[in-house]
Parts: C-alpha cells; sequence; structure tokens
C-alpha cells in the first residue's frame, strides 16, 4: 500500500515519487491551500494538496485528526522562508496528487500534544491512541533496539537462547505467586514463574552452560513506580564461570548498549560492599550522583548523656548517623517538620538537625534545640568529623540500623533533589558481599533468594548463620537496581542445609524442591548469573518517569488494565470446570 515511511523523508529524497500511509497529526487551511501532517510510525511529514487536485483537495477539506490516510504525492523541496528546522523532514514537503480515505476517526479523547492534562487512567483507557505519541513510540523503539543488541551479543558470547516453561509450580521467591487453577488435575494449581530460577539451573545441570532468554515473570505484589505485575527479565544463567567473570560479562553487555544507543562511556563499574553502602548512603542501590553520605557517630555520643543519642550508640543492634547537607541551613522550619513526617513514613521517630550558621561564633553560632544536650568537646568533634561549613544543616538519625539507614537514605535523596544536588550523567557499579540471611519476625529469611551459594564453609554456615556472606551481587545505576544475580548452590547437602536454616524441614523441601535436590546429585556443575530488568533499563535510558510507561500495555498500580477491564467476571460454567468454587 505504501512505497515508504513519511518520517523518513530529507532532502535527498527530493523528485521522488511516494505512496506514504498513516494518521492526520493536523489539518490546515491555508488561503486555499490544504496542508496535511501524516503521521506514521518513524515520524511526521507535511503534505500539501491545491485546490487543482480536484476531488483529492475535496476530500483533504473533509479530513480531521486521526483519519487514516493513503497519500500518492512527489517530494519537493519547502521554500526557504517554510523550512522548520525542528523537523527531520522540515526542509521537505509532498505535493499531494491522490488521497484515499481508509478510515475516518471520532475526536481523540486527548490531543496528543497535551496528553498530561488528562491524567495516566485516561492515557491507559485509550493506551491505543497513547502509543500514536511520539514520546512512546520512540521509548518502544528504543525497548526494541535494547533486546536485539541483548541477543547480538549474548549469541556473540556463545550463550543459547532456551525458553522455559510459563506453567510451573509455586516456589518461594520473595512474592506472592499468580495461581493458575487446573482444570485436568482438580485442587490442584499452576503458578506462573516469579523467575526461570530453577529452570535455568536445571539447565546449567543439563551442560548447556551458557543460558539466556528475554523473559516475562510475574509477581503478585504492591506495586510502585519501577514495579509491574507482570514485567520482563534478560535472564543468564552459565556454568564454569565464577562471580567475578559473570560481573564482567554483564558490565560488558551494559556498557555496549549505553555505547551503541546514547553514545555514553560507562566508567569501569566500581564495587562497594552491601555493609558500606548501608553505612555510608542508607541504601543498598545508592545513587552515587548525590554527593552526600551517611557518616556515623556510635563514638562520640557513647559519652553524651542525651539518650536519644547515647542509647542507640551503645546498642549494637542501632546506630547514630549525621547527614550533612550543604547549603541546607536556609530551609525553613516548615521544610524541616514536612522532612520529620517523610523519614516518619520509614518508621523515624523525629529528626534531630543543626543549622551551621556561623562556625566561628562556636556554639552561639549553631541553630538547633539539641546543641544544649551535647557537650561542647563532642559538639566539636562532630561537626570536624561531619566537615561542616557555614550555611550547612545537619540531620541525625539514631535508632535501629535498619529504621536509621532506610530513613536517611531516603532523606539524602529527598534533600538532595529540594537543592538540585543531583549531577549529571551516569554513576553504575555493583553492590557485593550481602548477607546470606536477614531476620524477620524472629525467622531467618534468604535475602536474595535460598538458592544463592554461601561466601564461607558450611561448617561456618551452620555455626554462625547471620554472619554469613553470600556470593550475591547487584547492578545499580543511578539509584536503580538493574539486576542482580548469584553464584548458586550446586551441592545437596549445602542446598539442604540452606532449606532447613530457613525454616524448611526436609518433607516440605522434598516436596517443593525435590526435582532440585535430585538433579543436584547428578554432577551439578558450579554455576551462576544474574538477571536485568529489561523495563527499568528502558525507563533509564528513556528518560521515563515509570515503567509503565515502557510498557506497550501494563497495569495500573492497582494491578488492573483498565482498557480491556482485566481482571474480569469469568462465567460459572468456566469455574465449575475448574472444580473450584468463588467465595467473596
Amino acid at each position: 500500500m505504501r512505497t515508504r515511511y513519511g518520517g523518513s523523508l530529507r532532502k535527498e529524497h527530493i523528485e521522488d515519487e511516494v505512496t506514504l500511509c498513516g494518521w492526520v497529526d493536523r489539518r490546515r487551511d491555508h488561503g486555499g491551500v490544504i496542508f496535511l501532517d501524516l503521521r506514521d510510525r518513524d515520524g511526521i511529514v507535511q503534505v500539501v494538496f491545491d485546490p487543482d487536485t480536484g476531488k483529492n483537495f475535496q476530500r483533504a477539506d473533509t479530513v480531521r485528526s486521526e483519519y487514516v490516510l493513503r497519500i500518492k504525492g512527489r517530494v519537493r523541496a519547502r521554500s526557504q522562508s517554510t523550512i522548520n528546522p525542528e523537523m527531520p523532514t522540515g526542509q521537505i514537503e509532498i505535493l499531494g496528487k491522490e488521497l484515499e480515505i481508509l478510515n475516518s476517526s471520532k475526536t481523540p479523547p486527548f490531543q496528543m500534544d497535551e496528553y498530561t492534562s488528562v491524567g495516566e487512567e485516561v492515557r491507559l483507557k485509550h493506551r491505543y491512541m497513547d502509543l500514536r505519541r511520539r514520546e512512546m513510540q520512540n521509548r518502544l523503539r528504543l525497548r526494541s533496539k535494547i533486546t536485539s543488541i541483548v541477543r547480538t551479543f549474548l549469541e556473540g558470547e556463545e550463550f543459547l537462547d532456551i525458553e522455559t516453561p510459563l506453567l510451573t509450580r509455586a516456589t518461594p521467591e520473595g512474592a506472592r505467586d499468580y495461581l493458575v487453577p487446573s482444570r485436568t488435575y482438580p485442587g490442584s494449581f499452576f503458578a506462573l514463574p516469579q523467575s526461570p530460577q530453577l529452570f535455568k539451573q536445571l539447565l546449567m545441570i543439563s551442560g548447556f552452560d551458557k543460558y539466556y532468554q528475554i523473559a516475562k515473570c510475574f509477581r503478585d505484589e504492591d506495586l510502585r513506580a519501577d514495579r509491574q505485575p507482570e514485567f520482563t527479565q534478560i535472564d543468564i544463567e552459565t556454568a564454569f564461570l565464577d562471580k567475578l567473570e559473570i560481573m564482567g560479562i554483564a558490565e560488558k553487555l551494559v556498557k555496549s548498549l549505553f555505547k551503541e544507543l546514547l553514545n555514553v562511556e560507562l566508567i569501569d563499574f566500581p564495587k562497594i560492599t552491601w555493609f558500606e553502602a548501608l553505612d555510608k548512603y542508607g541504601s543498598d542501590k545508592p545513587d552515587l550522583r548525590i554527593p552526600l553520605k551517611l557518616i556515623s557517630l556510635d563514638d562520640l555520643m557513647k559519652s553524651v548523656e542525651f539518650k536519644v543519642f547515647r542509647e542507640p550508640a551503645d546498642d549494637s543492634q542501632s546506630r547514630v548517623a549525621g547527614l550533612r547537607v550543604p547549603g541546607g541551613a536556609k530551609f525553613s522550619r516548615k521544610e524541616i517538620d514536612e522532612f520529620t513526617d517523610y523519614v516518619g513514613s520509614y518508621g523515624a521517630k523525629g529528626l534531630a538537625w543543626i543549622k551551621v550558621n556561623d562556625l566561628s561564633e562556636g556554639i552561639q553560632g549553631l541553630q538547633s534545640p539539641i546543641v544544649k544536650f551535647i557537650p561542647d568537646g563532642v559538639l566539636s568533634e562532630m561537626l570536624k568529623r561531619l566537615g561542616a561549613e557555614n550555611g550547612d544543616i545537619i540531620f541525625f538519625g539514631a535508632g535501629i540500623s535498619k529504621v536509621v539507614n532506610e530513613s536517611l537514605g531516603a532523606l539524602r535523596v529527598k534533600v538532595a533533589e529540594a537543592l538540585d544536588l543531583i549531577e549529571e550523567g551516569w554513576k553504575p557499579l555493583w553492590i557485593v558481599d550481602f548477607p546470606m540471611f536477614e531476620r524477620s519476625s524472629g525467622n531467618l529469611s534468604a535475602l536474595h533468594h535460598p538458592f544463592t551459594a554461601p561466601d564461607c564453609s558450611l561448617e561456618q554456615l551452620i555455626k554462625s548463620p547471620e554472619q554469613a556472606c553470600s556470593q550475591a551481587y547487584d547492578m545499580v545505576l543511578n539509584g536503580t537496581e538493574l539486576g542482580g544475580g548469584s553464584i548458586r548452590i550446586h551441592d545437596k547437602k549445602t542446598q539442604e542445609t540452606v532449606l532447613q536454616l530457613l525454616g524448611i524441614e526436609k518433607q516440605e523441601a522434598t516436596e517443593k524442591f525435590g526435582f532440585l535436590l535430585s538433579a543436584l546429585e547428578y554432577g551439578a556443575p558450579p554455576h551462576g548469573g544474574l538477571a536485568f530488568g529489561l523495563d527499568r533499563l528502558v525507563m533509564l535510558m528513556s528518560n521515563a518517569d515509570s515503567i509503565r510507561d515502557v510498557i506497550a500495555f501494563p497495569k495500573t498500580q492497582s494491578a488492573q488494565c483498565v482498557m480491556t477491564d482485566a481482571p474480569g467476571i469469568v462465567s460459572r460454567n468456566q469455574v465449575s470446570e475448574l472444580g473450584i468454587r468463588i467465595k467473596i
């Protein structure tokens, strides 16, 4: 029906006869000459119809926004005065000769250039219209290019693309499963995979020592801007490579993506331990573009009478930390109160602060409700350690380490945004040396997943499980976790031990993971891997605000598709065939 995309035409195509198909972006009538901006996948091109084209001119006069047209014409140069440098096609236009209306259109639910005013719900309801916008088309084109480069890169590294099942059994991977009832086995359920984790390990045992897959995954969890119930992973697994070799492949892949698509040369990724990340940044996915750090003050606060600081300083499970914010003394009391409320959402009981107005005046140059509780010598040493300067504000966190880290870590980002302290560019890093376990409600749980190998002997793991580190690693870019992985457990005894430490007894382990435990007895090789969140990667590289903006048909934050009205009610017959009863 067409000879090329109109949005791809340039001055080198002048005098070409072309046939174009697309949508009317705008229609203008200028002194008896009709101008149509025709939009297709590659962009917009201007088409001109003169009255001497007869019926075609009359048809052009009837078209409106979003009509679907087929146009024949000749490419010609625009006059010097009408060149539009803002458009890739701005040096040329199409002299229309024939016009066919392929379909009309109702008035669109929103203007393509004013979409923000209608809200995300309306955009998602009419997603097929939203996707016509240039911004959305560019993002999905970028997504397509990313997956293409990923496939080419990994196949060049001798990885094989192997599919794994979407209907499997439920396994504990940190979130609720989406369950699928079985008609042929009444009372039994499949689960949609949270990841291909166990299957890719089985592929390693099968002798496919380099696997990859661009895999659909499903997690029934609470949603945020960077979470969806269904998402896509770039999934990688290898055998006979150590963690540094696996990390090297992943780093090389990401560097190649940024170089080819954004012309950005990423630096070699520094490595920071999990403990260091929490100590300095309050987060295991720190944004290194923010030049602010948490400074531990426990040793200084052990000597003060002020219980708010001294008691956490004396407790091994707690900490006292300060966050120096250059130029923060200009924050008003109202703004400080808002920051206090903000950290309260992370469990902090309050937010102590000191404004540094003039260091030369000593304590008189400080403004704070807490300085009277801190001896002058301790105060002086604390300011020195924090590197305080005139015009700064220092925020303090005191309490359980997890709460202090999370609250001050979030505040670090909040104040940096408020004061425009976030540097330009890209700051990648690796987080390494994660703990094997964390304690939750008195029980141990895997920090990554139960198949991650410990970085210590089995004897040490059994003796001191809470002190054991794992062979896990996360890739972080500008405060976003792009992906993570680990070396896996490849012997049955260690795997059984880890499951036992997690409170999964032998019978339950056999029921849930018997196939894996059995496979580990048949010459399982050392192996490991990682998975990238494709949606997050595209979000970062396209500068989108949410992963919903880089997925063609996403769900809302309540896990609903407002376009198709899914999830929906099914008939009683369908439910009856599955042997289940719905109780509401």
